[in-house]
C-alpha cells in the first residue's frame, strides 16, 4: 500500500507544499480557509507527518536522549515519568539506553545518543567516578547535557539532585533518636550516590564511637532484578553472625524490602527486633508489609526539573548551565521503632 506523502496533502488541498509544511509545523501564519482546506486533505488522505525528512529539512532533531542505570529499580521509571510530564507538551520525544551500572557500557550510551543526532541528553545517576571527567566535557561542548544525582560538577552541564548527604544524616539521626547504637549499612558496587552515603554514615557512626567494617555490607548489584534477594541474603548472613544489630540502613528501597524479606525469613520481627530504613520511595515501599519507612527522593520533581533545565540548555545554544539541590523528606511508614531491651 502506497504512503501518503506531503505532495498527496498539496494536490488533494490544491496548494503548495510549502503551505501543508507551514499548516503541519504551524511555524509560519496560513488563512483560515486555507488551513481547512489542507487539514481536510489530511484528515481524508489519513496523512501522517514523516518527522525524519522535517528532521532533515530544519536540521533540529525532536529526540531527547536518556542515559538509566537500570531497569528495574522503580526509582528510575518515576523519574523518566517527570522527564516525560514536562517534555509531552514540548514536541519532544524520549530514546531511552541503559548501562547496567557498567561505565564501559554508560560511555557507549553516550556515544550512541550523540550518532542519532539527539537534540540533548539527560543522564540519571551517571557514574562519573569511575569515567574519565574530560570524555564528559567533550559531549557537553557539542551537545545540552543534565545530569540528575550526580556530584561531580563540570562547567557545560546542567544539574538537579537530592542533597543525599543531607538526607542520610535525617535517616540516621532518626534511627539514633529511637536509641539505635548498633546500625547495619547495605550498599551495591559503582554508584556515586552508594559512596556519599557511607561517607555520611562512617562519620555518624564515628561520633557515636561505634563504627564497625562488618557493619557495612556491600550486594553489589544493587539497582538489578537481583537485588531483593542478594540482599535478603546478605542481611541474613549478617544477623546471624551479628545479632547486636537492632537497625539497618539501606541505600535504596530494594535493598531495604531485600532486608524484610531477610529478617522474616529468619524470624526476626520488623520493626520489633529490628527497624529498617530505606532511601527513594519508591511505590513499592508502599505495598510490602510491613510498609517501609523511607527517605523520598522527589523523582517525579527530579525528572521534571531535568527536562526543563535541558530545554533551557537547548534555548540558549546550550551557552548556560545551572545547577539546582532538592531536599530529601523522611517518610514513617512500619519498619521503624524504639531500639528492642
Amino acid at each position: 500500500m502506497k504512503s501518503i506523502t506531503i505532495i498527496d496533502v498539496a494536490k488533494k488541498a490544491q496548494v503548495s507544499v510549502a503551505t501543508v509544511s507551514r499548516v503541519v509545523n504551524g511555524n509560519y501564519p496560513v488563512k483560515d480557509s486555507t488551513r481547512r482546506k489542507v487539514l481536510d486533505a489530511i484528515k481524508e488522505l489519513k496523512y501522517i507527518p514523516n518527522i525524519q525528512a522535517r528532521e532533515l529539512n530544519t536540521q533540529h532533531s525532536s529526540i531527547i536522549g536518556i542515559i538509566l542505570p537500570s531497569l528495574f529499580n522503580t526509582f528510575f521509571a518515576e523519574v523518566i515519568n517527570g522527564i516525560e510530564s514536562f517534555t509531552a507538551t514540548s514536541g519532544y520525544s524520549l530514546l531511552l539506553t541503559y548501562t547496567k551500572d557498567n561505565p564501559i557500557s554508560e560511555k557507549k550510551c553516550m556515544n550512541e545518543l550523540l550518532m542519532r543526532n539527539v537534540s540533548g541528553i539527560i543522564n540519571i545517576s551517571p557514574n562519573t567516578e569511575k569515567v574519565a571527567s574530560d570524555f564528559f566535557d567533550q559531549i557537553a561542548e557539542r551537545i545540552p547535557m543534565v545530569f540528575i544525582n550526580s556530584y561531580i560538577k563540570r562547567p557545560a552541564i546542567s544539574y538537579v539532585n537530592n542533597d543525599e548527604r543531607i538526607g542520610t544524616k535525617i535517616a540516621l539521626e532518626y534511627l539514633i533518636s529511637l536509641g539505635h547504637r548498633n546500625i547495619c549499612f547495605i550498599r551495591g558496587d559503582r554508584s556515586d550516590s552508594y559512596e556519599f552515603k557511607q561517607d555520611i554514615y562512617e562519620e555518624v557512626m564515628k561520633k557515636l564511637n561505634n563504627f564497625k567494617e562488618e557493619y557495612v555490607l556491600n550486594i553489589g548489584a544493587g539497582n538489578s532484578i537481583e537485588t531483593v534477594e542478594l540482599a535478603a541474603n546478605k542481611i541474613m548472613e549478617t544477623l546471624k553472625k551479628h545479632k547486636e544489630i537492632t537497625a539497618i540502613f539501606s541505600c535504596n528501597d530494594l535493598m531495604g524490602i531485600g532486608a524484610v524479606n531477610g529478617c522474616h525469613r529468619l524470624g526476626v520481627n520488623v520493626p520489633k527486633d529490628v527497624s529498617i530504613m530505606g532511601f527513594d520511595n519508591v511505590f513499592l515501599s508502599h505495598f510490602i508489609e510491613p510498609k517501609l519507612t523511607t527517605m523520598d527522593q522527589n523523582m517525579m520533581t527530579l525528572g521534571w526539573t531535568a527536562a526543563s533545565l535541558l530545554m533551557e540548555k537547548i534555548a540558549n545554544d546550550n551557552k548556560t548551565s545551572r545547577q539546582v539541590v532538592l531536599q530529601n523528606t523522611l517518610v514513617l511508614r512500619d519498619t521503624t521503632a524504639p531500639c528492642r531491651d
